[in-house]
Parts: structure tokens; C-alpha cells; sequence
């Protein structure tokens, strides 16, 4: 009998390039499904959380967002064992139905002034279904690719897969710039929004037509053929301490900061020129489509470079870079994208000034607006309502806040609620809203910009920031499923490398963007957010160089 590796290496290039062309193209279309969401959240928080002030809706539709990525370490179990059990083929081909229907569903779902709470209720078990689907395929693709490389090349080979997700993400904004152009602003945001999801049907038939014509795996053929397929994967790689630890070494020496470093560079990177520095979508999404254009050849370059000088200390490198760069990046970001609001918190700095006993956690995903109804929530609101950026000075117990807006000062109000405590009387609320214009028009006087000005921006910095930030991606993400493939045994190599991998990239990649978008509505800075990736990205630095072992020397897939 052919060993599997012999197999392998006898496959023509015509044979190899149908394995990528068509793990790729389904992992390709199931990202784009799944990141549509994100690059839509914004549109979403109105269509689906109408019920709760906009602070309030954008963090509860990034929580249904995160819902998806939450599930995935689930749907890496059970896909996985599948995996393991029944082969790579037939298992990532229920991954790819499965997120397709959803994603067909969500562009079809009444909005909550149809149907009230039904509608985020049902959305949010589409992301569900969309996660447990995607946590099965990643593992697959990357595995099944891998066990049809040849050991020279495998660092290259599985580095298309790892451009997938970016290409996905491009895909999606693709897509949604094409859709905008077509439509107007209005249109788009009442309907148009649902085209991006409907088209998914005809990308979910082409990538089933060609996964159908796929043949399994030589590995896992010869597991078959040899009568030594795992029967119970899940108990071998988790029951099992010589597998365990190298699973736990996994999570949080490689994948947790290495998903960290994806999504703050690319979505958190996002929701921070659209939310925070003001950027029409139409623009931020144009130069995000460029950046990630050019960045996309380094996918492969890092891969095939891993093929010849290792795996982990490149990754390492990455990570470190990426936590050491984040701030000034960031920060960049702001001078070249928005210099107006630069300059702006430079010459009027915002100051609020209460009493810490009654200023509420901004970040809370289940408060309403009328439980922030203290003079200090009601200040803090309206600022987090206008995206501004300001330090807190703690104040006299139980006085009114107020917020100083270079040398002018606005008295902040309390806050009553009706009776039945589910709202803020009338009086209240037209004294609530008066407060926020009176913020509005302070800020604008000095100088404080409400939209990023197209005329301002300096559209080649900001696209520079964001390949530099890419590249980071590219130079941790690259080489990571050769390195992942060579760590586990084939018995139980999809289940092992999908849990670690999901938890990486669905908790603590995938709570990112709520997390630090939480952080800023808590701390009054833009940059709060970054404290969370920084400190991931350095602590899996740390894990990583000490206890990851490299597969240079070690890289047998058989």
C-alpha cells in the first residue's frame, strides 16, 4: 500500500491547483458570508435594535455579531470530530449549506418595525448557525490542503487558504461599494443593505458545484484503508495530556494573538474610521478594498518563506510588531484621516466633570437608554453620541456633571423616569435632548467636525496605514496553517487544530471590536480600545516564545 505522503508527492500541479482552487473558493464564499455582517453592522444596529438609543444599538448589533464567533469553538468540535470520523471532504461541504442558507435567510428577514422583537431574536440564531458552520470549516480546508502538499511546499500551498478570510472580507466590500454606487444613501439603508446577502445564493452554487467534484484526502484515505480512523476524537485530543497541552500551548501561544492581530487590524480598524473618526462608509470601504488588494501577495510570500526559515518566530515577530505599533498607527490614522477632529481635541479638549458614584458602566450590552439617567450617564451619552474624545475629572459628591468644552461649560441634567420606570418623562426627555444640542453645537464651535471631510483626507497615508497594518496580518496569518496541520496527528488533526484555532479567532478575536468599542464609550478616550490587543497580542508573544515549539525539523503530515 502508498503511503500517504508517497501519494501526495505523485499528484500533478493540475491535481494541486484544483485542491486550493477548491478548498479556497468555498472558504472564500462562507468568509464573505460571514463578514457581511460586519462590514454592515452599523446598518444593521438600525434595522434590527430600532428599540435602543444608537450607543445602545451599535454595541448590542456588534454582541450579535460576536454571537457567531462565540459558537464557533462548538462548531469546531463537532465538524471536527466529523472530521475525523467521516472524512474532510464530505464535512466541509455541510459547513459550506449551512452558512450559505443562513446568510440567504438573514437577506430576507423582516426588520423590527415589522415584526418587533422577533427580528433580532431570529437574526441572532442566523449567527449562530453561521458560526457553528464556520467553526467546521477552516479546519477542513486547511487540513484538507495540507494533506495534499508536498512538505516543501506546504507553507505555500496552505497560504492561499489563509488569504480566504481577507479575501472574504474583500468580497464583502466589493460587493457592498457596488451596491451603494447603484443606489442612493437612503435606498441603500432601507433596503439595498439586503441585496450583499440575497446574491450569496448564486456564490453558494458554484462553490457546491465545485466542492462536489473533490476527492478526499490521501491522509485520511490511508487512516481508512489502514482501519486506524480515530472513534473518538474528541475524548483522543482533549482526554489525552500529551494532546491537550499542545492544544492549550496552541490557544494561547499562537492563535489568541494572532486573531487579535487580524481583527484589530482589519475590522476594528474599520469601526474605528467609521465610528470614531467619521469617515463616510463609501470612502473607508474604498480604501480598505486597496489596501487589502495590495496586501494580498504577502499571504503567499509569508507562506512560502515559512517553507524555508520556520514557522513560529516569523508569526512571533508579528505579533510583537503589531502589539508595539498599534498606538501610533491608530493614532496616525486619526492625523491623515480626520485631521479636522486632531485638531480639534487639540485646541478644545473636552473635559466631564462628576461624581464617580454616578457615572454607570457605558459598556453594559442590556442597559436601556432611560437606565443611564444620571446626570453623568446623560453627559457621558450625549459625548459617546457624537463620537467625542475626553478625560473625567472627578467632581463634588452628588453634584451635576458638567461638561467643559474649551473654556465653556454645559450644566448636565438629571435624568427622571416615568412610574413605571420604562422611560423618561416628558419633561425629562425634552431637557435630555436639549442638553445634546447644546453639545452638538459647543463641539461644532470649536471646531469639532460632524463627518470626516473627503477634501481633508489624506486618502494615500490612509491606505499606506492600513497595508502597513495588513501586513502584519499577513506576515502572523500566512504561515499559521502549515504550522497548525504539522503539530497533530491525522487521527485527530481536524478536531485538535479547529478548537484552538476558533476559541483564537471566535473569543478573543471575535469579542474585539465589542470590547474595545465598549472600552472607548466607558473611558472617553478613542484609543481605550486598543488596551485590549495590545495586552492579547504581548501575552501571546510571551506564551509563544517559550513554549510553541517550530515544525521545521518535524514536518511529516502522514
Amino acid at each position: 500500500m502508498a503511503t500517504p505522503l508517497a501519494a501526495t508527492e505523485k499528484l500533478s500541479m493540475t491535481d494541486v491547483r484544483k485542491v486550493i482552487v477548491g478548498s479556497s473558493v468555498g472558504a472564500i464564499i462562507e468568509y464573505y458570508d460571514f463578514f457581511l455582517y460586519g462590514s454592515l453592522a452599523n446598518i444593521i444596529a438600525k434595522q434590527f435594535f430600532s428599540g435602543l438609543d444608537p450607543t445602545s444599538a451599535f454595541i448590542f448589533a456588534l454582541l450579535a455579531f460576536a454571537a457567531g464567533f462565540i459558537v464557533r469553538p462548538l462548531g469546531a468540535v463537532l465538524f471536527g470530530r466529523l472530521g475525523d470520523m467521516i472524512g474532510r471532504k464530505y464535512t466541509f461541504m455541510i459547513t459550506l449549506l449551512l452558512i450559505g442558507f443562513s446568510t440567504f435567510v438573514a437577506g430576507l428577514l423582516p426588520n423590527y418595525e415589522a415584526i418587533g422583537i422577533a427580528a433580532p431574536a431570529i437574526l441572532i440564531v442566523l449567527r449562530l448557525l453561521q458560526g457553528l458552520a464556520l467553526g467546521g470549516e477552516y479546519g477542513g480546508a486547511a487540513t484538507y490542503v495540507a494533506e495534499h502538499s508536498p512538505t516543501e511546499k506546504r507553507g505555500a500551498y496552505t497560504a492561499w487558504i489563509q488569504t480566504t478570510a481577507t479575501l472574504g472580507f474583500l468580497l464583502s466590500l466589493i460587493v457592498i461599494l457596488s451596491v451603494r454606487s447603484m443606489l442612493s444613501a437612503e435606498e441603500f439603508d432601507a433596503w439595498g443593505w439586503r441585496i450583499p446577502f440575497v446574491v450569496s445564493l448564486a456564490l453558494l452554487g458554484l462553490s457546491a458545484y465545485i466542492r462536489v467534484s473533490m476527492k478526499e484526502s490521501p491522509v485520511f484515505l490511508h487512516l481508512k484503508q489502514s482501519r486506524t480512523v480515530s472513534k473518538a476524537p474528541i475524548r483522543e485530543a482533549f482526554g489525552e495530556w500529551k494532546n491537550l497541552r499542545v492544544v492549550l500551548i496552541c490557544l494561547f501561544g499562537l492563535c489568541a494573538g494572532q486573531s487579535i492581530v487580524w481583527y484589530t487590524s482589519q475590522f476594528y480598524a474599520l469601526f474605528f474610521l467609521t465610528q470614531v473618526l467619521k469617515v463616510e462608509p463609501a470612502y473607508a470601504n474604498m480604501y480598505f478594498a486597496t489596501a487589502l488588494i495590495l496586501c494580498m501577495p504577502l499571504f503567499i510570500f509569508c507562506g512560502a518563506l515559512s517553507d524555508k526559515i520556520g514557522r513560529k518566530w516569523m508569526i512571533m515577530f508579528g505579533i510583537l510588531v503589531a502589539a508595539l505599533s498599534y498606538k501610533p498607527m491608530f493614532m496616525a490614522l486619526t492625523h491623515y484621516a480626520n485631521p479636522a477632529l486632531e485638531r480639534a481635541q487639540a485646541r478644545a479638549s473636552i473635559v466631564l466633570v462628576a461624581d464617580p458614584k454616578a457615572c454607570s458602566f457605558q459598556g453594559n450590552p442590556i442597559a436601556r437608554e432611560v437606565d443611564f439617567h444620571t446626570s453623568c450617564d446623560i453627559a457621558r451619552r450625549a459625548l459617546a453620541k457624537r463620537g467625542a474624545s475626553y478625560t473625567v475629572q472627578d467632581g463634588p459628591a452628588q453634584s451635576l456633571a458638567h461638561v467643559r468644552i474649551g473654556d465653556r461649560s454645559i450644566e448636565s441634567i438629571e435624568g427622571k423616569r416615568t412610574a413605571d420606570g420604562q422611560r423618561f418623562d416628558p419633561a425629562s426627555k425634552m431637557a435630555i435632548e436639549r442638553f445634546q444640542k447644546k453639545i452638538a453645537a459647543e463641539m461644532e464651535g470649536g471646531g469639532y467636525p460632524t463627518t470626516a471631510d473627503p477634501a481633508q483626507t489624506n486618502a494615500f497615508m490612509v491606505v499606506l496605514i492600513l497595508f502597513v497594518m495588513m501586513a502584519f496580518v499577513a506576515l502572523t496569518y500566512g504561515p499559521l496553517a502549515a504550522l497548525l496541520v504539522e503539530m497533530f496527528p491525522p487521527r485527530i488533526r481536524y478536531t485538535s487544530m479547529s478548537l484552538p484555532y476558533h476559541i483564537g479567532a471566535g473569543w478573543f478575536g471575535g469579542l474585539l471590536p465589542t470590547i474595545s468599542f465598549a472600552l472607548v464609550a466607558q473611558r472617553g478616550d478613542i484609543y481605550a480600545g486598543l488596551a485590549y490587543p495590545i495586552a492579547g497580542a504581548l501575552m501571546t508573544f510571551v506564551i509563544g516564545s517559550l513554549l510553541l515549539k517550530d515544525t521545521k525539523a518535524t514536518r511529516s503530515v502522514s
